[in-house]
């Protein structure tokens, strides 16, 4: 089974239907799925903000939680990662918490999965070799399976 390191977009895109859910839940179904534990601050942040904006209810955000603090995924310490995502952040200048999924990503040598495209593209552009381990949701899910997955 293939391993992908997944950020917030991904993961909400589970329990929040809006463009990409499909992928996302694909790819939860297909595949071994990683995240720094900053993943679960990010995923509340995103569901308040959707309460704010009218988006969901608060009834909705928080069954929205209570499905994503259960959902099956590897959840690794942020703390062993900070000193990378910092460097990684500094050569991007790019937040600190969005470097820190590519550090796990990298650590784990395996490809960092995410719905924000912008920043795959700065990623690419910005940080070598590294732009190779980073896939869009739309990638991930265009990924064939490796003959030794199936």
């Amino acid at each position: 089974m293939t391993a992908f390191v997944i950020d917030a977009s991904v993961a909400v895109k589970w329990v929040v239907e809006e463009n990409g859910t499909a992928e996302a839940l694909a790819l939860r179904s297909q595949h071994r799925l990683i995240a720094p534990d900053l993943l679960a601050a990010e995923c509340a942040n995103i569901l308040w903000k959707k309460v704010q904006r009218r988006e969901l209810l608060e009834n909705e955000a928080l069954l929205a939680a209570r499905l994503l603090q259960s959902a099956e995924m590897e959840m690794l310490p942020s703390r062993s990662h900070m000193e990378e995502a910092t460097r990684i952040a500094i050569e991007l200048d790019h937040p600190a918490y969005d470097c820190l999924y590519l550090a796990v990503a990298q650590e784990q040598q395996c490809s960092f999965v995410t719905a924000d495209e912008r920043l795959v593209k700065k990623i690419r552009e910005k940080h070598g070799s590294a732009g190779d381990l980073v896939l869009t949701l739309r990638e991930a899910g265009a990924k064939p399976k490796r003959e030794s997955d199936r």
